[in-house]
């Protein structure tokens, strides 16, 4: 079995996706659950990408249910679970669940009756090679300020205490970086460990939801984080998930600085503009004089974020910086880009909209914070 050395995470290289649901039911809520489960069956059997889901009750706790679902691969997943049908969808499950897990992972080797177990080439529906992880889970949110406020909630968000890094003895944050883009916030985590944990236990500190309550007059989307539906709602439309990730097996050549770029794509382009980005970084990995040393590129419906760490200025090569190295990657960017969204018109196979279109592409930062300086 071939190994990766660098990518520790994708959902670009086209293997079939197991979802892995765990839930925990009230007591009494069990024929609800099983009429909200029949319903949304009916619902994701028309979706693009759906091939079979399973559910599986414990045999040890009548209350703990799992459902498991394939999908051809995990964009058409992601695009699903993301939007605003999904959020429709599972509603009526919010009231007889009382905790889920939601797992996802790609089929690397599959046996069978008449499919041995075997080192051969899968096949192409498998993923080929079994990647190099750091032990790190990627996860980002986004919402909207109400135009005007930006500098007072940029002011609120960097200024709060961070909560304590350690979670658990196996759950740890490590660094959070967010990020503006005019009224767009950004916020990325990285924990080791139990993602879910992290999450939960950030949102129970109490210097972060005074930050959160503070906030709240000025979002564009209301939401009342006491109330367990309203904050539901909300963090699931917010989600902005990590698609790709990548970081290089050279060693830094200088100084590594933090980046975040936006790139608004137009109408039903996101995912693929998010797949471009991702196999530009991963060849950007792979080119020993590339600045780019690592990135993460997060994407929901036609929002693209990519968070990249570069050695050297943002702007000494704007090409790289963009992850538009190579011949005719402009004009496949130009393609997939809603550059009026972002102040950007016209070819950006020209060196001033390539330049203009890094300006206005460029994130502003308002905090990045490792555990260290927990």
């Amino acid at each position: 079995m071939s190994i990766s050395g660098r990518i520790s995470q994708s959902a670009f290289d086209g293997s079939r996706l197991r979802v892995i649901l765990l839930l925990d039911l009230y007591e009494g809520a069990q024929q609800q659950f099983l009429d909200a489960y029949e319903l949304m069956c009916k619902q994701v059997a028309s979706v693009p990408g759906h091939i079979s889901d399973q559910l599986c009750q414990s045999i040890e706790n009548p209350s703990q249910w799992l459902i498991t679902s394939e999908w051809e691969s995990a964009p058409p997943f992601l695009a699903w679970v993301n939007s605003e049908e999904h959020v429709e969808t599972v509603k009526p499950m919010h009231s007889c669940v009382r905790d889920t897990r939601s797992m996802r992972y790609s089929i690397l080797r599959e046996t069978g009756p008449r499919q041995p177990l075997t080192s051969e080439r899968p096949t192409s529906r498998e993923q080929v090679a079994a990647r190099v992880g750091d032990g790190v889970a990627r996860h980002a949110l986004t919402f909207t300020v109400k135009p005007g406020s930006e500098s007072k909630v940029a002011e609120l968000l960097a200024g709060y205490e961070s909560p304590k890094a350690q979670v658990d003895e196996n759950t740890r944050l490590r660094r959070t970086s967010l990020f503006m883009h005019g009224n767009r916030v950004v916020r990325a985590v990285e924990v080791e460990g139990d993602l879910l944990a992290a999450l939960r236990h950030v949102a129970r500190q109490p210097e972060v939801r005074a930050v959160e309550e503070a906030i709240n007059p000025y979002l564009e989307q209301d939401r009342d984080l006491t109330d367990p539906e309203s904050a539901r709602v909300f963090f699931t439309r917010a989600a902005l998930p990590a698609v790709h990730h990548v970081v290089s097996g050279r060693p830094a050549a200088g100084e590594v600085r933090r980046h975040a770029l936006y790139y608004p794509a137009k109408e039903g382009r996101g995912m693929d503009l998010a797949r471009l980005l991702a196999h530009q970084d991963a060849a950007a990995a792979d080119d020993p004089k590339s600045p780019v040393y690592g990135s993460t590129v997060f994407q929901r419906d036609d929002i693209v974020v990519r968070l990249v760490d570069l050695t050297g200025e943002l702007d000494a090569d704007p090409l790289a910086s963009l992850g538009l190295k190579g011949a005719g990657k402009a004009a496949e960017l130009e393609r997939l880009l809603d550059g009026a969204a972002i102040g950007v018109e016209g070819s950006l196979e020209t060196e001033r909209n390539i330049n203009r279109l890094l300006s206005h592409a460029d994130m502003l930062p308002i905090t990045d914070r490792s555990s260290a300086d927990s």
